[in-house]
């Protein structure tokens, strides 16, 4: 069947599956760019900013700003733009940064679950539907006189809308999974190295060395 009939051919539901499809495209595309930049820049830049920290901390503060469009570096730059702060206030800057920056990693989640979730009811829908099409087409006893091309468009109606919805929501499932995955390893990198900050800090604070943060 071309590809322009079967839209058609899934009936009704077909078109809020198709944007439900064109939504979750855009939204994997957006996250896939995202994650590649995080990926490509952040483990150089944090390990590049915390060699840096041992040494010269101010050149420590600028090299984060440069990449402040990483979350890792916004959190940082959160706890070591303050003035003189404690070991516990630095703790709690960096906890609380952290949890400031969760929405953005999982940005779309919710977007994605309802798409997985509506996408095969939906589908249902759409079969339920050309199920009623296909037995309306039918005439009681009198099945040899059945409106023939009635009967196969609802049944090719109800099959459609069903591959369509499932399609749409494995295919959401798939990249909704591997962007959860990316987001818990992100976590626990953000939780790494932000421990290896404070420990300088408490090193550096303990050992009486004190900075006023650059403005």
């Amino acid at each position: 069947m071309p590809i322009d009939n079967i839209w058609t051919a899934g009936g009704i539901v077909a078109w809020p599956l198709l944007g439900f499809s064109l939504l979750a495209v855009a939204l994997i595309v957006e996250r896939i760019v995202f994650w590649m930049r995080i990926k490509r820049k952040q483990r150089r830049v944090v390990k590049e900013a915390l060699s840096l920290y041992q040494s010269d901390p101010y050149a420590a503060v600028r090299r984060l700003k440069q990449n402040a469009d990483l979350p890792i570096a916004r959190i940082f730059l959160e706890a070591l733009e303050l003035e003189s702060p404690t070991t516990s206030e630095f703790r709690l800057a960096l906890e609380s940064a952290t949890q400031a920056e969760l929405p953005t990693l999982r940005r779309f989640n919710t977007l994605f679950q309802t798409i997985i979730t509506a996408s095969p009811l939906l589908g249902l829908l759409g079969t339920i539907l050309g199920l009623i099409r296909a037995f309306a087409s039918m005439e009681l006893g009198n099945v040899g006189d059945a409106n023939t091309a009635g009967v196969t468009g609802g049944i090719s109606e109800a099959l459609i809308s069903t591959v369509m919805g499932l399609v749409v929501a494995i295919g959401t499932l798939l990249f909704a999974n591997a962007f959860r995955g990316f987001y818990l390893r992100e976590l626990a990198l953000i939780q790494e190295y932000g421990g290896q900050l404070e420990l300088l800090y408490r090193r550096l604070h303990e050992g009486g060395r004190t900075y006023a943060s650059p403005r």
